[in-house]
């Protein structure tokens, strides 16, 4: 691939700073999507909110990256935060996929969740399963749909479905180290819950990967190829920061606290694997949790 020039949506957050840094390192030239007064030439302004986006500044991008999203976790869900996690995600999804298609962009990389299968319990599941039950499984499916435009104008559209990403630092883990370090670790419910996780550089490796693999399109789990339960990555965790965890969080208490995100985002589960991904030949850096545990967890050269 020689250079290329990628536009990207949502490009300060975990996922978009680590694959802004991937694409310069690699000799790209990235345009930052943004909501304020562009401050560099390599800045784009847009509104989703008002549908404004001049789509001409999208002429001559080889690649959209949607990255576009307020955290489903950031706080206790109610009906005003259910809508705007749908108004964050399914409106400025519409007005990217519109104007990937007026400028005729080649490609559209669009953020999704594992969230689309609701809970599968144990059920090994991959791309071709349906969508599940619940608000996230809703919520995926019409963020999904709302790439249409970008699609029906012969845009090849890849649909990340993500699962939990493990990072050096932020995320969730970022919460999770400082307790888990103090020896205060603990499974969710029984534990039973599977737990699709992806460490950072293979989310990054692998929307690469689909960005400029011609054959992917449609639904791409970014999962790692072996998920684990909620009490098996607590196990895998507390051994990387060298902390026992013999303590349980009961699912009632954590409905008590959460709410509805509770039963939804923690103590249901899906069995997610990358197949897609593995049948077009991409290769995991960490192939099992306690791999990217271990990685993102030892201590970094300054």
């Amino acid at each position: 691939m020689g250079t290329a020039v990628v536009a990207i949506a949502g490009s300060s957050g975990l996922i978009g700073s680590a694959l802004t840094s991937a694409l310069r390192a690699a000799d790209h030239r990235v345009l930052r999507i943004v909501r304020r007064a562009p401050s560099s030439p390599d800045e784009l302004f847009w509104n989703p909110d008002t549908g404004e986006f001049d789509a001409g500044a999208l002429r001559g991008v080889d690649a959209v990256v949607n990255l576009c999203g307020v955290n489903v976790g950031q706080k206790r869900w109610s009906g005003a935060f259910k809508q705007s996690l749908r108004d964050s995600r399914i409106g400025p999804t519409e007005v990217l996929a519109t104007a990937v298609a007026d400028a005729g962009v080649p490609v559209l990389v669009n953020a999704s969740a594992v969230g689309y299968y609701g809970n599968t319990r144990d059920q090994v599941t991959d791309e071709s399963a349906p969508a599940g039950l619940g608000f996230l499984a809703r919520l995926c499916e019409d963020w999904e749909a709302a790439t249409a435009a970008a699609a029906d104008a012969g845009a090849r559209v890849v649909l990340m479905r993500t699962g939990l990403v493990l990072a050096p630092a932020g995320g969730l883990l970022a919460r999770l180290k400082p307790l888990f370090s103090l020896g205060l670790g603990a499974r969710l419910g029984n534990g039973r819950q599977y737990l699709p996780w992806i460490s950072l550089e293979d989310e990054i490796r692998a929307v690469l990967f689909t960005m400029w693999t011609e054959s992917m399109s449609g639904p791409v789990n970014l999962t790692g190829p072996a998920p684990v339960t909620n009490a098996e990555f607590t196990a895998a965790l507390g051994r990387a920061v060298n902390r026992p965890t013999p303590m349980m969080v009961p699912g009632f208490a954590l409905r008590t606290v959460l709410g509805e995100f509770a039963d939804e985002g923690l103590l249901a589960g899906q069995r997610v694997i990358p197949a897609a991904l593995e049948r077009a030949g991409f290769e995991f850096h960490h192939h099992t949790v306690g791999e990217a545990l271990a990685y993102v967890t030892a201590p970094k050269d300054v």
